[in-house]
């Protein structure tokens, strides 16, 4: 496809509607209409002149608002039915699987397979939006760079049927120099940039406005990327770690090298006889949280991690954790996000004969870590054969466990004794004892539990924070850049011995017509006609 030579002399790209230099109109169709189309300057766009290859279609797509658009609209609509049900990070069970299907049937089922379980790192999501960044650069791309090429090259001296068709649009008399001068002068007063040549005058102003949109898209593009890069592993965490009152663990993704331990968690509320404040609230809801806290200490490992060995750790510092106090350290971050009061911790059960009520020793089970036997003395012992930390029947009446949390304890218990050698089967839950296999000479009577606070703490990294926020600060400039000014342009020219007036403005024509009657007050040439609203008025018969 061969450049188009205006008769200016200006070489113009393939699919130019008006020459960049003189702006006269190069385009057939464009010539019929009585005003010009003057977004894109009359450039020509790739998206508009090629559609031959591959890379042609492609780009031609991806360049289409309309496609942008329908991409956000099916972004946000995917985003919507990733809140029906809930994400695999908040369902009690580690096996998605199997949980969405049980809770919701068929449609868990289908909900868990197609990805909207986990929406925003599943595969076809990503793709979404990193097709609206292909979409947002190529729309850019499509459009400013021929749009700046035309504004650099533009001439003073505009062709007749440039100036024609232009909506504010006027001819007068030829006028003398005074005037000429005094229009020059009060342009300038305006804070336009004046360019002269033979006699004729472009003044402009705001052009700069004009990129306000390309700089949201930069906004939008760094943004999306900061948003993807949350994906990238150890560019963003954001999980949340359970702790108990002096259980010491590894902080996730810090690969074993640092240690949190809570020394105590810290409960306040407050007192309505010392805090006036809150009577009245406390009074409505009972009690009213004055402070949450953990008193923590973060540690260090020292030396290699060694498999099936307890680590050397060394104290880094203390910190009372409270909320928006966090324990930081390196690119990491702990905060105070939930608790637990008096989770349990261990059970105690007598071996006992149901007739006689005599004990033959007692078990202390560690909830989070029961042993498989329990030796006592004499020839008597207690197996478990099944532990359920939180127990519910399922839908076919056997035993599960919901979470591996005890919030409701049952086991499945084997009684061996002197007279019963084979063992006697017992199933006990709280409040609740079933003998499966017929009566039994012994049970597992309950003696007590022990509990212990348990405090969560969020555990955080963002690396990505400065880009996106990067991205918002551009995207709000091409904002405020786009929206509170706007590209002015005023050409004052000699035609055939008279004085030709446009002017054009990418918005805001009232306001434009309103500074042109303050510049051309005091001289001898008349306020140019708006042509659109002429038509308007003839069209209605005005």
């Amino acid at each position: 496809m061969k450049d188009v030579k205006c008769e200016c002399g200006h070489v113009n790209p393939h699919g130019t509607v008006l020459c960049e230099a003189c702006g006269k109109v190069l385009d057939e169709l464009a010539r019929e209409k009585q005003l010009l189309d003057m977004r894109y300057e009359g450039s020509a766009r790739r998206s508009q002149t090629y559609n031959k290859t591959i890379i042609d279609k492609i780009w031609n797509f991806f360049s289409s608002v309309k496609v942008g658009v329908w991409l956000i609209v099916i972004t946000l609509i995917a985003s919507a039915l990733g809140t029906i049900l809930p994400q695999k990070m908040y369902i009690p069970s580690s096996q998605p699987e199997i949980y969405y299907e049980e809770e919701y049937g068929w449609f868990g089922k289908l909900y868990y397979e197609i990805g909207f379980h986990d929406l925003y790192s599943s595969w076809w999501y990503l793709i979404l939006v990193a097709m609206i960044g292909v979409s947002l650069v190529i729309c850019s791309l499509d459009r400013v760079v021929p749009l700046y090429k035309a504004l650099k090259v533009q001439k003073v001296t505009r062709h007749e049927g440039f100036l024609k068709r232009q909506r504010i649009f006027g001819k007068n008399n030829l006028v003398d120099d005074s005037s000429f001068k005094q229009i020059k002068e009060q342009l300038k007063a305006k804070r336009y940039h004046v360019r002269e040549e033979n006699g004729d005058l472009l003044a402009e102003k705001g052009r700069f406005s004009r990129w306000g949109p390309y700089v949201n898209h930069v906004g939008l593009i760094i943004f999306l990327i900061g948003g993807m890069l949350r994906f990238v592993p150890g560019m963003y965490i954001d999980d949340v770690l359970w702790l108990r009152e002096g259980e010491t663990k590894v902080v996730p993704e810090t690969d074993g090298e640092y240690y949190v331990k809570n020394e105590r968690f810290i409960l306040d509320h407050y007192d309505k006889n010392e805090d006036k404040t809150f009577e009245k609230a406390i009074d409505r809801a009972g009690m009213v949280v004055k402070n949450y806290q953990t008193d923590a200490v973060l540690y260090k490992r020292v030396g290699p991690a060694i498999p099936g060995e307890k680590p050397e750790l060394e104290k880094v510092k203390e910190h009372k954790i409270r909320v928006n106090e966090p324990l930081k350290f390196e690119s990491f971050a702990l905060y105070q996000v939930d608790y637990k009061m008096d989770e349990m911790q261990t059970m105690t059960f007598a071996l006992t004969n149901k007739t006689t009520e005599e004990t033959f020793g007692e078990v202390k089970i560690d909830l989070y870590n029961p042993k498989e036997k329990y030796e006592l003395s004499d020839g008597y012992s207690v197996e478990i054969l099944s532990f359920f930390p939180d127990f519910e029947f399922a839908e076919d009446g056997e035993p599960r466990t919901k979470t591996r949390i005890p919030n409701n304890p049952a086991f499945v218990f084997k009684m061996i004794t002197p007279d019963k050698p084979e063992g006697e089967t017992s199933f006990v839950a709280i409040q609740q004892t079933i003998e499966p296999l017929g009566d039994n000479v012994y049970k597992m009577a309950f003696k007590g539990i022990e509990t212990k606070n348990v405090t969560a703490l969020t555990v955080r990294k963002d690396l990505t924070l400065w880009i996106i926020i990067l991205g918002g600060i551009i995207f709000m400039i091409g904002v405020i850049q786009g929206a509170y000014w706007n590209h002015r342009r005023i050409w004052v020219q000699n035609k055939n011995g008279e004085i030709w007036v446009a002017a054009h403005t990418n918005k805001n024509w009232y306001g434009l017509k309103r500074e042109m009657e303050t510049i051309l007050a005091g001289t001898k040439i008349n306020m140019p006609e708006d042509q659109l609203q002429r038509a308007a008025l003839d069209k209605e018969g005005v």
